[in-house]
């Protein structure tokens, strides 16, 4: 068997968590008399993290520091203790994260939602199936960066090589390529799949369970 392991991505692959995004930043927005935004319009918000969402969803008149540093940190606090309210895995999801397990695949989770969000999401979720569940730690290593994925790679003990990177965005199809390890594009996510061959997806599948094919 070529690949031994699959790093996930989590927004947009995993789960979908665009709701209790969406209602955190809007809550925060209307707080301040800002205008709101629809759920399609944050949909293209999500993928860099979430400092990065609330600079976007921000008027143009107040994208200044301050006001972007006092959102974010109101932002966090309210997505923080609503983050699971109705944040749910894909259909198929559970069913391939079974099948994987069952043929000892090592799998784990990176994000670019914050370390502390995503485990909370990762391990409510999914309690017994990633050996480890890594967020953004520090701008630096946000992806497409792939410091985080090659630390991921050594930590289970495989080259990067022997990885699934499986992901909804381009950002992930470039932090595979980056991380040499196999690029798998997911259809059921936040990103058109235009946008997932042009940043150097090698796979694309449309259900879960397609993932199998490729083991």
């Amino acid at each position: 068997m070529k690949f031994k392991a699959v790093l996930f991505d989590l927004d947009g692959t995993l789960v979908n968590s665009l709701i209790d995004i969406a209602d955190s930043i809007n809550k925060v927005l209307q707080e301040r008399n800002f205008p709101t935004h629809s759920y399609e319009v944050i949909n293209d918000f999500i993928g860099s993290g979430l400092r990065n969402l609330v600079t976007k969803a921000l008027p143009e008149t107040h994208k200044d520091e301050a006001t972007i540093e006092s959102t974010f940190q109101a932002m966090m606090t309210n997505y923080r203790e609503n983050c699971t309210n109705k944040t749910i895995a894909y259909d198929g999801i559970m069913e391939l994260l079974d099948e994987l397990k069952s043929k000892n695949i090592k799998l784990a989770v990176l994000s670019n939602k914050a370390d502390e969000l995503t485990k909370k999401i990762g391990l409510t979720l999914f309690p017994d199936y990633f050996e480890i569940v890594m967020g953004l730690k520090s701008e630096a290593t946000k992806k497409p960066n792939p410091a985080a994925a090659i630390e991921i790679s050594k930590d289970l003990g495989f080259s990067t090589e022997e990885f699934l990177y499986v992901g909804d965005s381009g950002i992930d199809m470039q932090t595979a390529k980056n991380a040499n390890m196999h690029a798998v594009g997911v259809l059921w996510g936040y990103r058109p799949e235009e946008e997932l061959v042009t940043e150097g997806a090698q796979s694309i599948i449309n259900h879960p369970l397609e993932l199998l094919e490729l083991l």
